[in-house]
């Protein structure tokens, strides 16, 4: 069983979805505003986030800002009420693992939890007794999700984890928006594949400000992405 921290202002909304989370087997830790999540987060230690975007006080943006600058990367699920890409690009360059829009299935958003809890739990155990991989000055330590390069750490969540590890797994190999998309996220729920750009994007950035020079993700234009060979 997983504890999960939802985090709405509106109340009908958070019965409804605690109820069906609850069936799905999970404990539910309800939260009214960011304020209040960070306070019960701190306590409880959830082992998933999933916040509304507009709330008072603290909303989600802000919310998954404090934890990421805090280093704190539990799987984060941004909802959003409205259906916009630049809310979606804002929460996931934030940080953030996931988005869905509202109004959403209940049954969808259960899939998308499963998928993320899945993947921390390949890492911190099963896959995650892998020995550390090396390409490059390109460190990956699959059991700490640490990502290092040239001797650097670099903070990553799970999904940019995934994302550099299927990248650097296979050197010169061209990737589609959409095989990446399906090695990252382990669920069949429908995603606009250009979403892939905004993973990369902040991958990118990331690996840039340890090191100004970095430049072994490559964009094919029309095509995808792939790891710089030799």
């Amino acid at each position: 069983m997983s504890t999960l921290l939802l985090i709405d202002d509106d109340p009908a909304l958070l019965e409804v979805v605690s109820l069906a989370l609850e069936d799905a087997g999970h404990q539910v830790l309800c939260a009214k505003d960011g304020l209040e999540a960070l306070r019960m987060h701190e306590q409880s230690r959830p082992g998933l986030i999933v916040s509304d975007v507009n709330m008072p006080r603290l909303d989600g943006f802000a919310l998954c800002r404090k934890l990421r600058q805090a280093g704190d990367f539990t799987p984060l699920i941004l909802l959003t009420s409205r259906d916009n890409e630049v809310d979606e690009a804002l929460g996931l360059e934030l940080g953030a693992d996931d988005y869905i829009s509202k109004p959403f299935s209940t049954r969808i958003l259960v899939a998308r939890i499963t998928a993320l809890l899945r993947r921390d739990e390949l890492r911190r155990g099963g896959q995650a007794r892998q020995s550390r991989f090396v390409q490059g000055a390109l460190e990956l330590d699959p059991e700490r999700l640490e990502c290092r390069y040239g001797g650097l750490l670099v903070q990553v969540t799970v999904t940019e984890f995934r994302l550099i590890e299927a990248l650097a797994r296979r050197p010169g190999v061209l990737f589609t928006r959409d095989q990446l998309l399906r090695q990252i996220r382990d669920d069949d729920c429908i995603v606009v594949d250009r979403i892939i750009d905004t993973y990369v994007r902040r991958l990118r950035r990331k690996l840039e400000a340890v090191s100004p020079s970095f430049s072994e993700i490559e964009t094919v234009i029309g095509m995808g992405y792939r790891w710089r060979d030799g």
